[in-house]
C-alpha cells in the first residue's frame, strides 16, 4: 500500500520528512540512556530539536505551494478558505484527536499527570483539543510532543484567514506579490514578538528558553512563514531557485556549523548573549534548513534500492511523531524494567521501541489515517 504513494512525490523532500522524523526518534532516546554530559547525549537532545525545525520549514514550504496557487486561480473567497483549511484538517486533526484520546486514557492507567481526571479536564485537558496547551505559555508535561502540532495548527489557520482579509480590505492588483507582503508582515509579526519576549523577560537559562520560548505557539509561527516564503520563490524564481541550490546549500551548512559549533566554541551562552538566543537563534535555525530546500526540492526521482524505506519511513511518519513518545515510550517504560548500565538490555529496549513505534504506525497509518485521507480526495 505505500508503493501506491509514489504518484506526485519528490524524493528530495519525503527524503527531508524522513530524516526529520529519525532524528526526532534519536532525540527522545535520550530518555532511554542513561542521563549524561557525554558527546552522545547532547547529540540526542540537539538532534530532537533540529528534527522539529525540519518539519516546521518543511510543512510551511508544502503549504505554502498548495495555498499560493489556490489563491492565484480565481477569487479568494472565504469557501477557498474553507477548502484549504478542510483538507489540512482531514489530514492532521483525526490522528491527532485518536492519539489524544488514546493518551488520556494511558496517563490515567498509569497514573501519570492525571490524578484526578475530571478536574485535569476542567482546567487544562480542554486546551488540548483547541491547541492552546501552549499559545502563550508554558505547557504541561502531558503529550509533550503536542507542542510542535500546535504551532503548525495555528499556522494553517492564520496564513488563509489573515491573506483572506487583507486581500478583502485592500484590493490587490498584483496577487503574487501580495502574498509575498502578507507573508514577509506575518514573520516580521511573530519575529516581533520573540523581540517582545527578550525585553519582559529576565530569561538567562536554556532550561527556561526550552520550555517558554522554543515551545510556544506565538513565538514559533514566524519559522512555518519562512517555509512558506521558500515556496514563493520556489514558483516565481524557479531559475533563480535551481542555479543557486548549491549555494545554498553551502550557506546552509555554515549556518549549522555557527549555531551548533561556534557557538559553543566562542561561549556565546544564554545568560551573557540573551538576545541572540531569544531573538536570533530561533530565526538562524529556520533559514539554516530553508538553505537545504533548493537541493532538496530538486531531487525529484531517485531509483536506488533506499528510495523504498525512505518513502516508507516519510509516509508514515505523522504517525510516528505521534504514537513514538507518549504511547510507546511511556508504556515501555512503565511496563518494561531495564538496566541501563547493561548493553545488551540497553539495545533491545531501544530496538523494541523503534520497532514497536514503526509497527504501530504502520497500522494507524494503513487503517485510519489513510482512509481518512482517501475520503478527502474523493469529496473534493
Amino acid at each position: 500500500m505505500i508503493g501506491n504513494q509514489k504518484q506526485h512525490r519528490i524524493f528530495g523532500l519525503d527524503l527531508m520528512r524522513a530524516i526529520a522524523i529519525l532524528m526526532v526518534l534519536f532525540g527522545h532516546c535520550v530518555w532511554i540512556f542513561p542521563n549524561s554530559n557525554s558527546l552522545f547525549h547532547q547529540m540526542m537532545v540537539l538532534s530532537g530539536f533540529l528534527g522539529v525545525e525540519v518539519f516546521f520549514i518543511l510543512s510551511g514550504f508544502l503549504i505554502g505551494k498548495i495555498l499560493y496557487e489556490l489563491y492565484l486561480k480565481e477569487d479568494f473567497t472565504f469557501s477557498k478558505v474553507l477548502y484549504f483549511l478542510k483538507r489540512r484538517w482531514y489530514r492532521t486533526l483525526p490522528n491527532y484527536f485518536l492519539v489524544l484520546l488514546l493518551d488520556v486514557g494511558i496517563a490515567y492507567i498509569v497514573g501519570y499527570a492525571i490524578p484526578n481526571l475530571w478536574d485535569y479536564f476542567v482546567f487544562i485537558l480542554w486546551k488540548y483539543f483547541m491547541f492552546l496547551q501552549n499559545y502563550t505559555t508554558t505547557m504541561l508535561t502531558f503529550f509533550p510532543e503536542s507542542w510542535s502540532l500546535a504551532v503548525e495548527e495555528h499556522a494553517y489557520i492564520i496564513l488563509p484567514l489573515f491573506l483572506f482579509l487583507a486581500a478583502w480590505v485592500l484590493k490587490p492588483k498584483h496577487k503574487s506579490r501580495f502574498f509575498l507582503m502578507v507573508v514577509v508582515v506575518l514573520i516580521l509579526t511573530f519575529f516581533c514578538a520573540k523581540i517582545n519576549y527578550q525585553f519582559t523577560t529576565s530569561n538567562t537559562t536554556l532550561g527556561q528558553w526550552n520550555v517558554s520560548l522554543k515551545a510556544v505557539v506565538i513565538y514559533r509561527l514566524d519559522s512555518l512563514f519562512i517555509g512558506v516564503l521558500c515556496s514563493w520563490i520556489y514558483i516565481n524564481y524557479k531559475s533563480f531557485w535551481r542555479t543557486n541550490k548549491h549555494v545554498f546549500f553551502v550557506v546552509g551548512i555554515c549556518l549549522f556549523i555557527f549555531q551548533f559549533v561556534a557557538i559553543g566554541y566562542f561561549r556565546l551562552m544564554i545568560d551573557t548573549y540573551p538576545f541572540l538566543w531569544n531573538v536570533l537563534y530561533l530565526p538562524m535555525v529556520s533559514i539554516g534548513v530553508a538553505c537545504f530546500l533548493p537541493v532538496l526540492s530538486d531531487w525529484e526521482v531517485e531509483t536506488a534500492f533506499y528510495q523504498k524505506p525512505i518513502l516508507f519511513i516519510s509516509v508514515v511518519s505523522y504517525s510516528v511523531y505521534l504514537v513514538h513518545y507518549s504511547v510507546v515510550l511511556q508504556l515501555l517504560k512503565h511496563f518494561i524494567p531495564y538496566d541501563a548500565q547493561n548493553t545488551m538490555q540497553l539495545l533491545g529496549f531501544v530496538f523494541a521501541y523503534v520497532f514497536i513505534t514503526f509497527f504501530l504506525s504502520y497500522l494507524l497509518y494503513r487503517f485510519y489515517e489513510k482512509p481518512l485521507m482517501d475520503l478527502r480526495d474523493k469529496n473534493s
